[in-house]
């Protein structure tokens, strides 16, 4: 028996959106929990600017663009040779673009979901190659309440979430047979930089009425990182093919 089953010491876990916001905070509370963290965005700036809070030694910065997805089986395969192989993915990367139908072009509809859904199915395929992944690995995958409760001018965001938590089942269906676990967080509305870009475009006041929609308020991102350190550790072993809610008790009304 695991004397702790939440610790994640000497765990490799890969965090991608790892430059800000919840992807930056996950992986932070990842290495305070004894984690290696691989950290993947394409901004190296602010990947170093991550970096210089994790605990710990023996962590990665890798600078990569998630939309060429052709490129990801070997660049997974590069990694797993440079730094083991995984014991676990958190795909954090992703885009609003709020914009109503009528605004919506088919060109930003397609960059949401190649950002929010095409990445994350490159991730998991990429992560089951052979020498990648270990035994009762975990992959944690980020989908949002708006998959189930829709708001305006967040059509392709939603419906991106929507598809973000079928392939979440699929693939844990898939993958069970490997010893891989896989999983969604579908959170509320979480304070970052991405909140405050759509505070900008809707109004102070419009975000305080979505706020009093949410029982106990907005969340922090480290909300989220307590329920990725679960879904990731031996906590989580029997727990597969789920979209975990934490929202504030936003889906609650």
């Amino acid at each position: 028996m695991v004397s702790n089953p939440f610790l994640l010491s000497g765990k490799l876990i890969m965090v991608t959106g790892a430059s800000s916001g919840i992807g930056s905070q996950v992986a932070i509370w990842l290495s305070q929990q004894g984690a290696r963290v691989v950290l993947v965005a394409r901004n190296t700036e602010r990947l170093e600017a991550t970096r210089r809070q994790l605990h710990g030694e023996s962590h990665g910065v890798e600078p990569f663009d998630l939309l060429d997805g052709y490129a990801v089986p070997a660049w997974m395969k590069t990694l797993a040779s440079s730094y083991g192989p995984f014991d676990g993915l958190v795909h954090a990367a992703g885009v609003q673009m709020p914009l109503p139908i009528r605004a919506l072009a088919i060109e930003q509809w397609e960059t949401v979901f190649a950002t929010n859904v095409t990445s994350g199915f490159s991730l998991i395929k990429s992560f089951r190659q052979k020498g990648v992944f270990v035994q009762g690995a975990s992959i944690v995958l980020l989908s949002s309440v708006m998959a189930q409760a829709a708001q305006p001018s967040l059509m392709a965001y939603c419906a991106s979430k929507g598809a973000v938590e079928s392939m979440v089942r699929a693939a844990a269906l898939e993958l069970a047979r490997d010893g891989i676990r896989v999983n969604a967080i579908a959170p509320g509305i979480v304070r970052t930089e991405m909140t405050r870009k759509l505070e900008d475009l809707v109004g102070i006041d419009s975000m305080a009425v979505v706020e009093q929609k949410h029982p106990l308020g907005f969340g922090e991102p480290l909300d989220i990182a307590y329920a990725v350190n679960y879904l990731l550790s031996p906590a989580a072993r029997w727990v597969t093919g789920t979209a975990m809610v934490v929202d504030g008790g936003y889906l609650a009304q």
